[in-house]
């Protein structure tokens, strides 16, 4: 009489083998999806203000400023450090939004896959 191969067991294959190559296969997906998302997230633009418009700052989703724009009206001599807090308000609010943009972009990459032990590596969008 012929072994049967037990529940959950190809023949010929060692127990649990299907589940590595399975898991392999999400995550060389996940990786794909992720290098994509980065590419777009480099292509994108956040744009924060402060001081009523007065100070602009955009950045992009892979945190490179790309712009800061200051109202000349702005620029009294008098009010140097107040023009300071401004660019540095709206260079935090636009670390924020780039931020934010990243966690749904890199978010989406790894939605439907179940990472098991892999979701608390601390990868950014795991």
């Amino acid at each position: 009489m012929a072994k049967q191969p037990r529940r959950g067991q190809v023949k010929g294959k060692q127990p649990g083998m299907g589940n590595v190559q399975q898991m392999m296969a999400q995550v060389q997906k996940m990786q794909q999806e992720m290098e994509l998302a980065q590419e777009q997230l480099a292509q994108e633009v956040v744009e924060a203000t402060s001081g009523g418009g007065a100070v602009v700052v955009k950045m992009s989703g892979d945190l490179q400023v790309r712009e800061v724009r200051i109202d000349p009206d702005a620029l009294d001599p008098e009010d140097a450090e107040i023009l300071g807090e401004m660019v540095l308000t709206a260079m935090n609010d636009a670390l924020r939004k780039a931020q934010e943009l990243a966690e749904r972009k890199m978010g989406g990459a790894t939605a439907g896959l179940d990472l098991g032990a892999l979701g608390g590596l601390g990868l950014p969008g795991l």
